[in-house]
């Protein structure tokens, strides 16, 4: 029987990356995961797309960061502002990292904000970043000398806590840290029912998912480790996708932010693994994701929303996998660039 369903397709595809890797590694003498020299990204562009709505406490920080990365790529840095209250799109439009500062006409979620950015950009491969991630030095290079039209990379984020200096944040000295992400070092609730798996632990648990999953290669074929499966190692904090599926696939739905938050990217990655998409992890790939000062009140308000946002993805599930969309996607955004303000240099 033919798979036809988002969900049918899940379960078709396998996620065995290990030919790519070897290949890399054969084609450029560097592993995999290892910090990248900037002369490797040579003569591979990337389109850097950050969506933001009222982080102007981080974003210089995230723009410095980006303007002194170690990379001999082409590098364009799109940042898409949101309808923010504050001043982030004058930090965007005045900042010498940016390329392109985009301000929205009205609040549009970041899904909007990201296919904003996505429409605009020139590059084969681009690469979404939060509006409050700083990244180390050679995480441009690690991406783009990477970048493949078959792969979904992953990088991971380390959360700092809010720090009200003069001076705005204080980024270690030290690199940030891999286990720090949900996706290397996870403990679960106990007793309590697991919302993608439905399952219900009763004794504490240790989990390891990027290395009990050998970087994800057995999240193939719709399988899960225990409460994760492969769409949900696609978070937007920091992820490298290419282009032309992207817009195939139509983007960002939308309807996600509408709902509330969170599963957009989660969507995204089920979209392009359904493509023939592999997700492949880059451990070297880790930034400072600066939390908000009222970090803990915004994580309450969006777990509010997300059964709404879980609900409809369970539901687009069920429906034909998006492909050719590409027409929709750019009819839809250049609707909302419409009445937006658009800086270039």
């Amino acid at each position: 029987m033919t798979a036809t369903t988002l969900a049918e397709l899940l379960k078709a595809r396998t996620n065995d990356h290990s030919w790519l890797t070897a290949a890399f590694h054969g084609r450029t003498g560097l592993g995999w995961h290892q910090p990248t020299p900037a002369t490797a990204a040579e003569g591979r562009a990337l389109s850097v797309v950050i969506p933001a709505h009222n982080t102007a406490y981080a974003l210089p920080a995230v723009l410095d960061a980006l303007n002194a990365q170690d990379t001999a790529g082409e590098v364009e840095v799109i940042v898409v502002d949101d309808a923010s209250t504050d001043a982030t799109f004058d930090v965007a439009r005045r900042h010498p990292a940016v390329t392109t500062a985009v301000r929205l006409a009205s609040r549009s979620g970041s899904a909007g904000a990201r296919n904003a950015g996505a429409l605009l950009a020139q590059a084969e491969n681009l690469l979404f970043l939060d509006s409050d991630m700083v990244l180390p030095r050679h995480v441009l290079a690690d991406f783009a000398a990477r970048a493949r039209p078959e792969t979904v990379l992953t990088g991971f984020r380390h959360n700092l806590p809010h720090q009200n200096t003069p001076c705005g944040p204080v980024i270690p000295d030290r690199p940030p840290q891999l286990s720090a992400d949900h996706r290397v070092t996870w403990t679960p609730p106990t007793n309590t029912v697991l919302p993608y798996s439905g399952l219900t632990l009763t004794e504490k648990l240790d989990g390891r998912p990027l290395d009990a999953t050998d970087d994800f290669q057995n999240l193939g074929h719709g399988r899960f480790y225990y409460d994760w499966d492969l769409p949900r190692m696609a978070v937007t904090a920091l992820l490298g996708v290419p282009r032309d599926r992207f817009v195939d696939v139509g983007g960002f739905d939308p309807e996600f932010g509408r709902l509330g938050w969170g599963m957009e990217d989660t969507h995204l990655g089920a979209a392009l693994i359904a493509a023939r998409c592999l997700v492949v992890p880059l451990r070297q790939a880790v930034g400072y994701h600066l939390d908000p000062q009222d970090a803990d009140a915004q994580w309450l308000t969006k777990l509010t929303a997300w059964p709404a946002t879980l609900a409809h993805y369970r539901h687009v599930l069920a429906q034909a996998a998006p492909t050719g969309r590409g027409r929709t996607f750019t009819t839809a955004t250049e609707t909302l660039l419409h009445d937006a303000e658009v800086i270039t240099r």
